[in-house]
């Protein structure tokens, strides 16, 4: 079989023994990722790669299979190994390029906007591409042809026996619920009445960050705010659906298998949306506009307004709610 990319497919680099692969950002940032890693490990599958990124990518990879053999963390970095390659997988450079170049590597792949630093192999940068696609095309320049499409997360036994002991008693099966986002624009402000809707079809579990009480409180069903990183790989494992806003726990859940229901703004399904529809609804919101002071919300070369109106609240709940309930 051919080997595929997005994009132009470039030479390997020879003798790559060390791979540095840059991602910041939240959970979900890192799942964009995961296939472009995957792929880079199977293109060089002598080296190790390490990525740096944040403390919760460590959270969650360090100990785990998979294609990345340590995380160090941004910006406490202490002296970084020699590497042969590194990979820019963070933005179009204005920031990240100089950074990457710092690291000393032989070769230096990754985006490229006018106003970034140039690195030995440039990827032309536009704003608007999924992030996954947009991530596998960077590592066709590194010599990687893609080797999935879909990121995926092993789950160990660890994460199952946390998530045991925190669903203990709830009968199967199992909705889980995350209220929340990072951008408060992406937040559905409607999971009180669908849960009220899905009522003795399943049992509800709502999970959430310690920071994120306030979008908890008072939601039907078992909150669970205190759960570790493997405990909350366990609990959306053990789920037959995640229903969620545009977050880092939806594409924790799509990575590990379970089904989810997820409610989007148009510009974000762009960046963010999974790719099949089979095991993972999607509902958009086309709200073009700040529900506040009706500044355009599609323009992102003109920053955004101060508030932090949801752009989704008209998602029907019945829309949202159907969806869940048939895929139990």
């Amino acid at each position: 079989m051919p080997a595929f990319s997005i994009g132009p497919l470039c030479a390997p680099v020879p003798d790559v023994r060390r791979i540095a692969v840059l991602r910041g950002g939240g959970l979900g940032d890192l799942f964009f990722a995961l296939p472009a890693i995957e792929s880079l490990a199977l293109a060089y599958p002598g080296a190790e790669i390490t990525l740096i990124g944040t403390s919760v990518h460590r959270d969650l990879l360090s100990g785990r299979p998979g294609p990345v053999s340590e995380v160090l963390v941004l910006p406490d970095l202490a002296e970084p190994p020699a590497f042969d390659l590194a990979v820019q997988l963070h933005g179009g450079g204005r920031w990240s390029n100089p950074f990457l170049r710092q690291l000393g590597a032989r070769v230096t792949v990754g985006p490229n906007t006018p106003d970034a630093v140039a690195l030995d192999r440039p990827v032309p940068f536009a704003y608007f591409q999924n992030e996954t696609v947009r991530w596998l095309e960077v590592a066709g320049f590194a010599g990687a042809p893609v080797a999935t499409l879909e990121p995926s997360l092993a789950v160990t036994e660890a994460d199952l026996r946390e998530a045991s002991a925190a669903l203990s008693g709830l009968p199967r099966p199992i909705v889980t619920v995350h209220p929340g986002a990072t951008d408060p624009r992406r937040r559905w402000p409607h999971f009180a009445e669908l849960i009220t809707g899905i009522g003795d079809r399943a049992s509800v579990v709502v999970v959430g960050t310690e920071s994120e009480g306030a979008l908890l409180q008072g939601l039907p069903g078992r909150v669970l705010s205190g759960l570790s990183m493997s405990g909350l790989v366990g609990v959306l494992a053990s789920s037959a659906v995640v229903v969620a806003n545009d977050s880092g726990p939806r594409h924790l859940a799509q990575a590990v298998g379970t089904q989810t229901v997820s409610i989007y703004w148009m510009g974000n399904v762009i960046h963010a949306g999974p790719a099949g529809r089979a095991r993972h609804g999607v509902h958009i919101s086309w709200t073009a506009r700040c529900p506040v002071c009706g500044a355009d919300c599609t323009r992102h070369d003109l920053g955004r307004c101060e508030h932090d109106a949801s752009l989704v609240a008209d998602v029907p709940v019945a829309d949202v709610l159907t969806d869940t309930l048939s895929r139990l």
